[in-house]
């Protein structure tokens, strides 16, 4: 049942999309581990890296554009749950270091004994098995969500007053993570991995690993998005979108749906956090700040909200602007031109990248299509009823 509706999902711009993220996410760890370092087809390792971070943002991009681009939900907040996600991943890696910190303590994490904790805070209990903290990174996000969708949908908060609460949500979070008390590594937050699964997190091998397992996460959540999106459900989400009281009218229940739907995307930002935080090495306070989860909208605005496709590319092209950008003498301008590039955009092209290109590639499509029809009919000997007979 599953692999058919999954199926049924699909159009060709969808298969084509899964094909090159597929590709891609074979062929270039291929490339890195099988090609010898002087080759000009070898993709070094620090690249791999960081096209693995552009795929977590991806997938933080799909999920904003889930809720944002197809149920009308805007949160200025979602940098949370990439955050959270991030951390129950870091608290795994702080346990596997064990005897091998600086301290040497076997239980304790390096910041715990400089901080004289007396022991392991109850909340770390079960982070040394992977099974657990797996759960954690889709449990604690989604909860939070969940918790957050309830009180806020039923109250029947909408527009710019629930971007509003997202945004004070995510900033409530940085401050109490700040806190160094709060056993989460205070500002410097969780760092110097060593192992994940028992294998180093710095070789090639692993990065490698690391980098196909996030394209894998992207097609799979590709694939779920897709799978609401095109259903009934899916389009009772646009209702929700384009006339809200409308479809509370018809005897709807909106905030379930609103609810559902912006749990799940909290899920996916957790799921991207877990999986940026091994390949870029850290996970601190710095990721709830509100000002990235304002950038992962731009992300969306700039590839075609209500697209998906395009969220994961806008994703991808801010951020490489981004490390282009931020490597010379441009970088102390970059927020403007990020701000400039969100203002020309709105302007120029309202509808995202993608969604432009939709929008003038559908009427050339329909174009075609009924130039092919009328040719099917002459060669079938069948021709237009003439108006004036």
């Amino acid at each position: 049942m599953i692999p058919h509706i999954l199926t049924r999902s699909l159009d060709r711009s969808a298969t084509v999309f899964i094909l090159i993220v597929a590709a891609v996410g074979v062929l270039l760890p291929l490339s890195n581990l099988l090609l010898p370092a002087g080759s000009m087809f070898q993709v070094p390792t620090y690249l791999v890296a960081l096209f693995g971070k552009y795929v977590c943002y991806a997938i933080l991009a799909l999920s904003i554009d889930l809720i944002w681009g197809y149920c009308g939900i805007l949160s200025l907040g979602h940098g949370a749950f990439f955050a959270l996600g991030g951390y129950a991943m870091g608290m795994y890696l702080m346990r596997q270091i064990g005897s091998r910190g600086v301290y040497g303590n076997p239980i304790l994490p390096d910041f715990m004994v400089f901080l004289n904790y007396p022991k392991l805070p109850w909340y770390w209990h079960g982070f040394d098995m992977f099974w657990f903290a797996a759960v954690m990174v889709l449990l604690v996000p989604g909860l939070l969500a969940f918790c957050f969708g309830w009180l806020a949908f039923r109250s029947r908060v909408t527009g710019v007053y629930l971007s509003i609460i997202t945004q004070a949500m995510t900033y409530a979070l940085l401050l109490a993570f700040f806190r160094n008390d709060f056993g989460f590594g205070g500002n410097n937050g969780l760092t110097d991995f060593k192992d994940i699964l028992g294998f180093n997190v710095q070789a090639d091998g692993t990065r490698a690993t690391l980098f196909l397992l996030s394209c894998l996460a992207l097609i799979i959540a590709f694939l779920i998005c897709r799978a609401v999106v095109t259903s009934k459900l899916g389009k009772v989400l646009i209702a929700v979108r384009d006339a809200e009281s409308r479809t509370r009218f018809l005897g709807y229940r909106v905030e379930s749906y609103k609810l559902f739907v912006f749990t799940l995307s909290a899920c996916m930002a957790g799921v991207a956090g877990a999986l940026y935080v091994p390949q870029v090495g850290i996970i601190n306070p710095g990721e709830f700040a509100p000002g990235n989860s304002i950038e992962a909208v731009i992300w969306v605005a700039v590839g075609g909200r209500g697209t998906l496709i395009g969220a994961a590319l806008g994703a991808v092209v801010v951020n490489y602007a981004k490390t282009v950008f931020t490597s010379g003498p441009l970088a102390p301008y970059w927020l403007f031109m990020l701000g400039a590039l969100f203002i020309l955009v709105t302007l120029l092209l309202p509808k995202g990248i993608i969604g432009t290109f939709n929008a003038w590639w559908e009427p050339y499509k329909a174009q075609r299509v009924s130039a092919a029809a009328e040719s099917a009919a002459l060669e079938d000997g069948v021709s237009e009823p003439n108006p004036a007979e």
